[in-house]
């Protein structure tokens, strides 16, 4: 497939809804099968698998999570995706509002290879317990 800015539009949009369907495995099959995404400087999250895992994470932490996408770029392979999602914490029920982006290395099959993601860790805990 060719990377065009069109065809990450439209994977972009499709993977908003991905996130918005509650589906772990539907996040994950934006992968290549030994794709990663690593949060924040954090650990590896390796292959499909662990990517499913950690949108189920997610979805434990915020069962109600509303994913928009507020903006993509694109360069060569290298895409840029900005969201914002909202929801209420699983936990005290505050509300959520929280900014970030993942930085995507696309293989020619459009399909993640790498994913950097980045948002304000202390935000999103301020956010959690109400203050």
């Amino acid at each position: 497939m060719t990377i065009t800015p069109e065809t990450v539009a439209k994977m972009a949009q499709d993977y908003t809804a991905a996130w918005n369907s509650k589906s772990a495995e539907a996040v994950a099959s934006f992968y290549a099968e030994d794709g990663e995404i690593v949060i924040n400087r954090g650990d590896p999250w390796d292959g499909r698998a662990k990517v499913a895992e950690m949108a189920a994470g997610f979805y434990a932490d915020v069962p109600d999570l509303s994913l928009t996408c507020d903006d993509i770029r694109l360069s060569g392979t290298h895409a840029v995706y900005v969201w914002t999602f909202t929801g209420h914490d699983a936990n005290t029920g505050n509300p959520l509002n929280i900014k970030g982006w993942e930085e995507w290395d696309l293989n020619d099959d459009l399909k993640v290879k790498a994913s950097r993601g980045w948002f304000d860790a202390d935000d999103y805990a301020r956010q959690v317990e109400g203050t």
